[in-house]
């Protein structure tokens, strides 16, 4: 028994800090390795939990960021965060969702789900097809980065 409650624990960090921003599954799949998990596991756990939590920003990050941008507490750091996203943004508004995919797609700090959900909830691209196009990209950080773990890319 308290070998299964160690290895849901295990599971729920890489979860976890696969919906982390910053963090998501450029870390969460080293982390999940590190403790002991197989490759696959951690990467398997890594993008359902991130495309899972794209489809959650993506439908409610539009309204939490509006209804948040008209108080006087929180509108200087929603401005904020909607002019740091959209400085990232080139490559989305010239091609759109191959655009967000790529933007995804390369595994480094800051070009993850969370800064593609607010680029994708500014530009006001359609939330079905962006989270097709944020999924596959979710699946190709998560390959390269397990590439790199395997060094395969190096």
């Amino acid at each position: 028994m308290g070998n299964f409650l160690a290895s849901i624990k295990k599971e729920l960090l890489v979860i976890f800090f696969s919906m982390v921003p910053v963090f998501e599954l450029r870390g969460a799949i080293p982390l999940g390795i590190s403790l002991g998990l197989s490759p696959l596991h951690s990467w398997v756990l890594s993008v359902i939990s991130n495309i899972l939590m794209a489809g959650f920003l993506l439908k409610l990050l539009n309204p939490i960021m509006n209804y948040f941008e008209k108080t006087r507490l929180f509108k200087s750091t929603i401005g904020w965060v909607k002019t740091r996203s959209m400085k990232k943004a080139a490559t989305i508004k010239k091609y759109s969702l191959i655009g967000l995919f790529f933007f995804v797609a390369i595994p480094i700090p800051t070009t993850g789900v969370w800064t593609a959900s607010v680029i994708a909830s500014i530009l006001n691209l359609d939330i079905k097809k962006s989270l097709i196009s944020m999924g596959l990209g979710v699946v190709a950080a998560a390959s390269i980065v397990l590439g790199l773990y395997y060094g395969i890319f190096i």
